[in-house]
């Protein structure tokens, strides 16, 4: 797609944020679950004066829309989005990133899956206008600054305990050790920690302090 190369810079799959989002195993329960997606090209607008939040573009590859990616951030319409992100200007869907993860589980699960999707989208497809009717762009920056991340990450380390301690084992016929269990809490803690800061540093960061202009 074309873009102005002087204004925006693009990030596509091999940016190592689109890397760690395709190769982290944990992100499977963000895209299969939650619907949270990430667009296979995003723009970031080349201006200092602003968090990395309010410059990520969002391009539609089938009417040229140059979407705010505010429009998916968590206060709007980041979750939900299992087929894709929405276009509200022309009801197309923007191609995202899969995560490596979650493509092995659809094709593990594909004999189940396959028989509703049309009907699934159908629907998901119907409900997505409305979704964007009522945005927040101006008030929906980065809410992970000071303390948010860490409330993320330890909430995602410890939604990925249960399930890959307790509910995988239950699902598979396997036995839960205790020992192993225990062994993972230090694990979950780390991996929830690096989650939540890596997620603050991709959602953006304050912007810097003008010359002149006082932080409040």
């Amino acid at each position: 797609m074309n873009y102005d190369k002087a204004k925006y810079k693009a990030w596509k799959w091999h940016h190592p944020v689109m890397l760690h989002w395709m190769i982290n195993p944990g992100m499977v329960i963000n895209e299969l679950i939650f619907g949270q997606r990430v667009p296979k090209l995003t723009l970031i607008e080349k201006d200092a004066d602003k968090s990395l939040s309010e410059k990520t573009v969002v391009p539609c590859p089938h009417c040229g829309t140059m979407h705010s990616g505010l429009k998916w951030s968590g206060r709007n319409n980041a979750f939900k989005n299992w087929f894709g992100l929405y276009c509200d200007q022309c009801g197309g869907t923007i191609p995202c990133l899969w995560n490596i993860t979650s493509l092995v589980v659809l094709v593990l699960t594909f004999p189940v899956w396959i028989w509703f999707k049309n009907s699934w989208k159908s629907s998901w497809l119907q409900k997505q206008p409305a979704r964007y009717e009522n945005l927040n762009l101006e008030n929906a920056g980065n809410r992970l600054e000071g303390y948010g991340w860490l409330k993320m990450g330890i909430s995602w380390g410890f939604l990925m305990y249960i399930i890959m301690t307790f509910l995988f084992p239950l699902l598979s016929g396997d036995a839960i050790v205790m020992k192993k269990a225990l062994i993972a809490i230090p694990i979950w803690i780390i991996a929830g920690l690096a989650f939540g800061y890596t997620m603050k540093l991709v959602n953006g960061k304050t912007k810097p302090v003008r010359k002149g202009v006082q932080s409040v």
